[in-house]
Formats: structure tokens, sequence, C-alpha cells
């Protein structure tokens, strides 16, 4: 029990410090006002507006990096991390000998023949460049090569595997089964079959994908027919008959802007242009006979153009919208598929028809080696190369 002195003292001081504080703060709210104000005078308190992409692209793939060149990630040496270690070869698929020869780049020699399965049409990198798959047509499937080791992986079954291609998120592979009549759509990394799109239209081949990845056009060889096809529903959206009688379109490129995909044609022997927004009627560009593959240049002003059938090789300059160059190979020849070296100085094409391959010069047209393969070589793969990821073929990087 307290004395009621000390109670008396203790209300005293109690009440003493209530005033203190009051007084501290008292200080304190005039202090804390000055500090809101600074607060609101302060930029760094306003959270940073979020940069939005450039391009609206498919959920989940990569950002474009720029609107104007699709193919921007692709300049000379640019090497990913995931490629940079790779030996630089060419890999040739020999649809009749049902092998892949290995060349050395930098010698042109021959240093390996790798047996496949039956009739091996392309050579394709995988999204994530990790992995090149040999398409066995009718082995019905797919052979993986290991690019940093040259390691051959055990065959995987995918039926009717013509060509390959990947959705730009890497979240498919997209099998072309030319005489199934079908676009198979896969898990990018098993092959496991994910969903199929019966096609109206016959030989389904190629195809190239929209600067936003939200649809690709598809070439149909054998019914002169092109698809559009959307792809985040896995749908064909779209589909023509080219304008001329017997077409037989092959490779399909998108322009460095985006707004035109040029459509390689056999047997009109030129290249029909396209604007694939619209998917209007194509106008046409003669080239020459056997009009075939098509490789855009490693500064994405100029695309290289195989004329299978007069062994010629048409350039076509974007800016000029105009042929400005054709290259004869020395003796004739049967270019076909290929792809253009990593500092984009050599072009590499496969000849059909004469079980060799051809090195030309990128500035000269000059032919740099001419060298046997096996029996009919066909989409072969210049590996590493610079990008980002790969969308397939014989090698389409962004």
């Amino acid at each position: 029990m307290h004395h009621p002195i000390e109670k008396h003292l203790r209300r005293t001081l109690a009440a003493g410090a209530a005033l203190v504080s009051l007084a501290l703060l008292a200080g304190c709210d005039g202090d804390s006002r000055d500090r809101a104000d600074e607060a609101l005078a302060t930029k760094a308190a306003v959270p940073p507006a979020e940069k939005k992409p450039v391009v609206d692209g498919l959920p989940g793939m990569p950002p474009v990096l720029d609107p104007k060149d699709v193919y921007a990630a692709d300049r000379p040496g640019r090497l990913s991390p995931v490629v940079k270690d790779f030996p630089s070869r060419v890999y040739v698929p020999n649809t009749n000998s049902n092998t892949v020869t290995v060349i050395d780049p930098s010698t042109y020699e021959v240093i390996e023949t790798i047996p496949v399965g039956a009739q091996p049409q392309h050579v394709v990198p995988s999204w994530d460049m990790k992995t090149l798959w040999v398409n066995n047509d009718r082995g019905n499937s797919l052979t993986p090569i290991d690019p940093k080791t040259g390691e051959v992986g055990k065959a995987v079954d995918v039926h009717d595997p013509y060509n390959l291609y990947f959705t730009p998120n890497g979240t498919y592979a997209i099998v072309m089964a030319s005489l199934d009549r079908e676009l198979v759509f896969r898990d990018a990394h098993t092959m496991k079959r994910m969903k199929t799109v019966p096609v109206s239209c016959y030989g389904v081949n190629h195809a190239d994908f929209s600067l936003d990845g939200r649809y690709f056009i598809v070439s149909c060889e054998f019914s002169g027919e092109l698809l559009k096809v959307d792809t985040e529903r896995m749908k064909v959206i779209g589909q023509q008959k080219l304008p001329f009688d017997g077409a037989m379109p092959q490779d399909v490129k998108i322009s460095p802007d985006g707004k035109k995909f040029y459509v390689a044609d056999m047997m009109a022997d030129g290249v029909w242009v396209l604007d694939g927004d619209t998917f209007g009627e194509p106008r046409f560009l003669h080239t020459g006979k056997g009009c075939h593959g098509l490789y855009v240049s490693r500064d994405s002003r100029e695309m290289y153009i195989s004329n299978r059938g007069e062994g010629t090789i048409s350039v076509f300059d974007f800016a000029e919208d105009r042929l400005t160059k054709k290259w004869n190979l020395p003796g004739g020849g049967s270019p076909d598929m290929g792809g253009v070296s990593a500092d984009g100085k050599v072009l590499w094409l496969s000849g059909r028809y004469n079980s060799e391959v051809y090195a030309i010069d990128t500035r000269t047209g000059v032919q740099l080696a001419r060298i046997k393969v096996g029996s009919g070589p066909h989409g072969l793969a210049v590996y590493p190369q610079p990008g980002r990821y790969s969308l397939g073929h014989t090698g389409i990087f962004r």
C-alpha cells in the first residue's frame, strides 16, 4: 500500500511526462509535415511507368528487338552463350543415301558421314538451339545430333516429318507432315503429339512467322496453295490457291520489316510477294528456273534466291524492292536449300541432283568450293548461327 504523499508525487511526475510527450509530439508533427512536403516533391516516390514492348507478340515469345528488322538478332558472329562454343560445321542430309554428311567449313573437307533414318530431308536446329533434328521423312523419326559434341542420340518416333518448325514462344514443335496432310503440334522437347491439324491442301512443307509471331504462312507444294495459320489457336485461318497453273511453292521467308512474305515457286520460276496481314492476292517476281530456297543476308539488306533448274542464285535488294544480281555456278548445278555462315560471308547450298554442296562468296558470288556428298543432298544446316532462338527449317533465327 502506497503512502498518500508518494501517490501525489507519482501523479505529478506522470502529468509532467505527458506534457513533455505532447510538446515532443507537437514538434514532431511540424517536422513530419515538412518531410511530407518534401516527399510530395520527390520524383523518386513515384513508381516508374512500366515499359511496354514495341510489338505485342505471341504470349511467351521473347520481345521483338527491332520492329523494323525481324532479323536484328542475326548480325555477323553474334552467337548466343548457348552456341558460342559449338564447333562450326555444315550438316548435309542426303535423302537417297540415308546419311548426314558433316563438313568442316574452314577446310571444305568432309569429316564424317552419319547413318540416319530413311529419307532425311532437313537438319533443323531446335528452338533452344541445343539440338539438331534430322527429319527422316520416310523413316518416320527424328534423329538428334548434339552440335557441341557431334554425338548422335536415340531417334524419336515422329510420323512423316518432312520439315520441322517451332512456335516463337518455344512451346511447340510443328511437324510439316506432307504426305499425311497434317500440321502436327508437338511438345518442343519430348515431341509428344499435342494437337493435329488436318489440312485440305496437299504437300505442306515450308513456312515462316509474322513479326509478332501470332500467325505463320505455309506453302503447299503439290496443290499450289498457301495457308495462313493462327499460332496460338493452332488453326488454319486463311487459304488461297496461287494464280499460276501448276504452281509448286517451296521456301517461305518474311521481309525484315515484317510487311511482306516471299514464297519461292519452282514451277512459276520466281517468287510470290504477299501481304501476310491481309493475305490478299500476291504479285509475282521472276527470278530463274526452278526457284527454290530463300536466305536473308546477315545485314538484312539482301535475300539470296536459289534457282535449282538453272544453277544460278538471284540476289534481291529489300530496300530497292528489286533483283540486283545474278550469280552463275561454274558448270551449272542444282542449288537447293541451305544457309548463310555465321559471319555472313559464305552462302552454303545443297546440289540436290548432283550429289554435291556449293560454298559461294556472298560479296562476289564466286564459288569457293564444290564438295562431293551423298545422293540427294537437301536441307543442309550451317551451324552454329547468330540469334536468340530458332524457328526451325534449316535455320530461321530471331
